[in-house]
């Protein structure tokens, strides 16, 4: 048998990852074992590895096996998380190229075109992650559209509403006025520019239950809540909060 001059590492991990697949050595069915299950944070279905991704997994993996070794009924579940507003600008795009207008479709028309983008291009990063040699129980792969989880989640929200633990409020958010809709602070661009800074006094009157309230002294002839809206526009949105 000839030797390579060099380890050909791809081939050997394509033919032992095959092998652990084929035996199922990743899969987990409930028995008497100690159970040891970790639940991989979903990365997002367009997204692709980064060396974030890769630590984090790794030291999933580190674990899982681990737990493995010690005769424990390990179970790692994969999974993909939509990425709404990432998918939407994706689909948008694909819908635009093709001489169709987002807002001319109804809900459920939008939801087709992006479940087949999904299942086009979606799932990259799942493949990138066997590459990795990750020994997740690929079996149990789930999506956050899915119907099971996404029932799950309505019903564990509306669970805690009921019980009081969760609210809905308004919110100071960042608004996206292409895609018309919230983004979190990790995904706005910022950019610095130069612009006014406001100094208001304003009276503080107490009521007869001993509660502060703004005092009806004007400004301009006008009462001195009304002029603070107008020079400080505030966009709102109704969304979840926790209650501490």
């Amino acid at each position: 048998m000839e030797l390579t001059k060099n380890f050909d590492h791809k081939s050997a991990e394509r033919k032992w990852y095959d092998h652990w697949l084929e035996k199922k050595y990743f899969s987990s069915t409930p028995d008497d074992r100690e159970p040891y299950t970790v639940v991989m944070p979903p990365p997002n279905v367009t997204g692709i590895l980064h060396m974030g991704h890769c630590l984090n997994n790794t030291i999933q993996d580190i674990l899982i096996r681990r737990a493995r070794m010690q005769g424990k009924n390990a179970c790692w579940v994969p999974g993909t998380d939509h990425a709404s507003i990432a998918t939407e600008a994706k689909v948008v795009q694909m819908l635009r190229e093709k001489g169709i207008n987002k807002s001319a479709l109804t809900r459920d028309e939008f939801l087709k075109y992006a479940w087949e983008w999904k299942e086009q291009y979606g799932g990259i990063i799942l493949q990138q992650l066997r590459k990795l040699g990750c020994s997740a129980d690929w079996d149990r792969t789930t999506f956050t559209m899915d119907a099971v989880y996404y029932n799950a989640v309505i019903s564990v929200f509306v669970d805690l509403h009921n019980k009081g633990y969760i609210y809905r409020g308004k919110r100071m958010i960042n608004w996206d006025v292409k895609a018309l809709t919230a983004l979190s602070d990790e995904e706005v661009i910022r950019k610095e520019t130069r612009q006014k800074l406001y100094h208001l006094r304003y009276a503080v009157e107490t009521t007869d239950d001993g509660q502060p309230t703004i005092s009806n002294t004007s400004v301009v002839g006008r009462p001195i809540y009304s002029a603070i809206i107008s020079l400080a526009t505030l966009t709102t949105s109704s969304t979840f909060g926790l209650l501490k």
